[in-house]
Order: C-alpha cells, then sequence, then structure tokens
C-alpha cells in the first residue's frame, strides 16, 4: 500500500509555540493534496520538524522550502539528502535576478561601431604580425635556397595561375565587350567613337585587367587557401608539423604566397590583353572596325606606362591576396563553422584591400606624372 505524506501539529519541547511535524515520504508521488492542507493552517508555529520525514525528492524540497520561506518557519531534524536539497533550491533562488534593462538604440549602435573598431585594430595588429613572420620566413630562405619548397610552389602556381586561365579570359573577354559597347553609345553623342579604342585599350591595361584579375583571385584563390590551411588547423595538422620541427610559415604560407606573386603580373597582363580583344570583337560589328585595325590602333595609343604601371601592382594585390587567404585560415580554431566564416573574412578583405589600394595607386601614379 502506498504511503503518504502526513503532518501535525504538537507542542514543543520548552513549552513555546506548536511546531509542525512532518512524517512519511516527500516524494512527488506521495505528495497528494499536501500543499493544500498545509495552506488552511493558521500558522501559529515557528518551527517544522522533518526528522519523522523517510524520504524526500526535489518537488518536496521545493514545496517545503516555499513554506517554511512564505511563512518565516525554521526546519529542524532535516536529513543529510533534505539538506543537499534545500541547499540547491537556495543556490537557484539566489540566480532569480530581474533581467538587466535594454540599453537604448543609441547606446547599442555605439557599442556595437565600438566593437567593430576594436576587432578591426587587432585583426589589424594581427596581420602585421603575420607580415612580419613572413618577411622573416621569406629572408631566411632567401639565405638558405634549399629550405624552399619547390614542389609546393609549382604545384600552386599551376593552381593560381593556369587553372584559372579559363575564367579569367571569359570574365576579361566579356568585360572588355561591356567597355567598347557602352563607351561607344556614349562618345557617340559626340561623334568621338573612333575614342572607344584608346577607353578600351587604357583603361583595361592600365585598370580593369590586374583589378579584375585581383578580384577573381581573392575569390578562387585566396579563398581555396584559406580554407586548406584552416582545414588543417582544425585537424591539428599544423600542431603536428610544428611538433616533428617543420615551420608552417614555410612549408603552407611562404609557397602560397610566391605562386601568387609570380602568377599575378602574368594573368593581369593576360587579362587586359583578353579584355582588349573582346573589345575589338564587339567594335567589329558594333562600329565597323576592323578587328586587326582596332588592335593596330591600341598599340599605338596606349603608353608603355599603362603597362607597367598594371605590372607594377600586380605583385602587391598578389601578397594582400594570399597574405590575407594564409592569415584567416591560420586563425581557424573551433569548429568547421570557423573554416567557414574565416573564408568568408579572407575574400571580402582582400577584395576590399585591393580596391582600397587600387585607388592609391591611380592617385599615385598620376601624382608622379604617369597619366
Amino acid at each position: 500500500m502506498r504511503e503518504y505524506a502526513e503532518f501535525t501539529l504538537s507542542e514543543n519541547d520548552d513549552g513555546g509555540a506548536p511546531e509542525l511535524t512532518l512524517k512519511g515520504p516527500l516524494r512527488v508521488h506521495s505528495l497528494g493534496d499536501l500543499d493544500k492542507r498545509l495552506a488552511v493552517l493558521d500558522g501559529n508555529f515557528k518551527r517544522i520538524d522533518l526528522s519523522g520525514v523517510t524520504d524526500i525528492d526535489t518537488t518536496g524540497a521545493w514545496l517545503i522550502a516555499n513554506y517554511a520561506r512564505e511563512h518565516g518557519l525554521e526546519m529542524a531534524g532535516a536529513s543529510e539528502q533534505a539538506r543537499r536539497l534545500f541547499a540547491a533550491i537556495g543556490r537557484m533562488d539566489e540566480h532569480e535576478t530581474e533581467p538587466e534593462p535594454r540599453p537604448g538604440l543609441l547606446t547599442r549602435t555605439l557599442s556595437e561601431v565600438g566593437d567593430v573598431v576594436i576587432g578591426w585594430g587587432h585583426g589589424f595588429r594581427k596581420s602585421v604580425a603575420f607580415l612580419g613572420e613572413l618577411v622573416a620566413a621569406l629572408l631566411k630562405t632567401l639565405r638558405h635556397p634549399s629550405r624552399l619548397r619547390g614542389t609546393a610552389l609549382v604545384h600552386h602556381m599551376q593552381y593560381v595561375g593556369i587553372n584559372s586561365l579559363w575564367i579569367i579570359g571569359l570574365m576579361s573577354f566579356l568585360i572588355g565587350v561591356v567597355i567598347a559597347q557602352q563607351g561607344a553609345v556614349q562618345l557617340e553623342q559626340f561623334g568621338a567613337e573612333i575614342y572607344t579604342i584608346n577607353l578600351t585599350g587604357r583603361l583595361s591595361m592600365r585598370e580593369l585587367g590586374i583589378l579584375m584579375t585581383s578580384i577573381m583571385v581573392a575569390g578562387r584563390s585566396g579563398s581555396a587557401f584559406a580554407a586548406q590551411i584552416g582545414t588543417m588547423k582544425l585537424t591539428e595538422e599544423v600542431d603536428a608539423m610544428r611538433t616533428i620541427g617543420v615551420s608552417p610559415m614555410e612549408a603552407l604560407v611562404v609557397p602560397r604566397v610566391l605562386a601568387s606573386m609570380i602568377m599575378m603580373p602574368l594573368l593581369g597582363f593576360y587579362s587586359a590583353v583578353l579584355s582588349i580583344i573582346g573589345g575589338a570583337f564587339i567594335s567589329n560589328f558594333a562600329l565597323d572596325i576592323p578587328f586587326w585595325t582596332f588592335l593596330q590602333r591600341t598599340q599605338e595609343v596606349v603608353p608603355i606606362t599603362d603597362v607597367w604601371v598594371g605590372i607594377a601592382k600586380a605583385p602587391v594585390f598578389a601578397l594582400i591576396v594570399a597574405l590575407l587567404g594564409c592569415y584567416q585560415g591560420m586563425q581557424v580554431s573551433g569548429s568547421a563553422e570557423e573554416v567557414g566564416s574565416r573564408t568568408t573574412q579572407a575574400v571580402v578583405t582582400s577584395i576590399f584591400t585591393v580596391i582600397v589600394l587600387d585607388a592609391f595607386f591611380a592617385i599615385f601614379f598620376t601624382e608622379i606624372g604617369w597619366k
């Protein structure tokens, strides 16, 4: 037969106010309507005697603790199990605090902007430190050429350069088509369609060839660098390399950066040439300018300084793309989600930095007379 919790009111030993004596198991299946029966008591007692309680669980402890707290009663005779439950319930009550009021919109906005700026500062400092490590590794490689991993360098040159020729060529050809077509539409208003050749040739060779190539390499190779190194960091391969005495900077970063800096000038020039060919192709139909005449005229109107400006910017852009891709990969920790997040940051940061530097170079070369 199931035993239920009971209580009695008995006189205290010292002749004071009566005390409430609980008996039986205080468990969820044996409490019954104990809470209702306790609620109708007149409450002229000062203590609860728990010495007659044979068993207790969290529900029973919660019921008695709340009742004692509401009526200001002391509890005596509790078993070790009961004391532990009462202590746990007390700690839970301590955490039940009112939530802090939510700050205003302006405060939240300023706080978030501040966090972003601080994050940028920390990221810039770490990026500069990573660049310093790369320079140190490159100098060490120059002093000891045998440390250069030639196979890895050739592999990454193929990946960055040869494997991306088709997508960069197609993109550049179509951009040349767009530049020539839209330029011709605008110049036609002034009867100056022939200057479409100047526009297409100089813009492709000086700016868009290397800029669009850098963006494509950032999206294709920079993201791959971040994902590859990030996955190796996640699987502790990078730590294993350090353990066996192999420098991850020399083994992973240096070949990727050198491969990018070697191939980017070639890809930029290739992109500019394909862009000019695209402009000549559309001009043959839209402007009735023969294809070979367009190319010959391009040689006449595009100064050699435009070629050197595009080539001079290429290694810098390649360094930015490869460096940020490898840096973000090295920062991966925790989970696979971090790999995706760092890869996205590598691409976005690389493209943003390349565009900012391109604007700086445009102003710089104009100021020094390379117009």
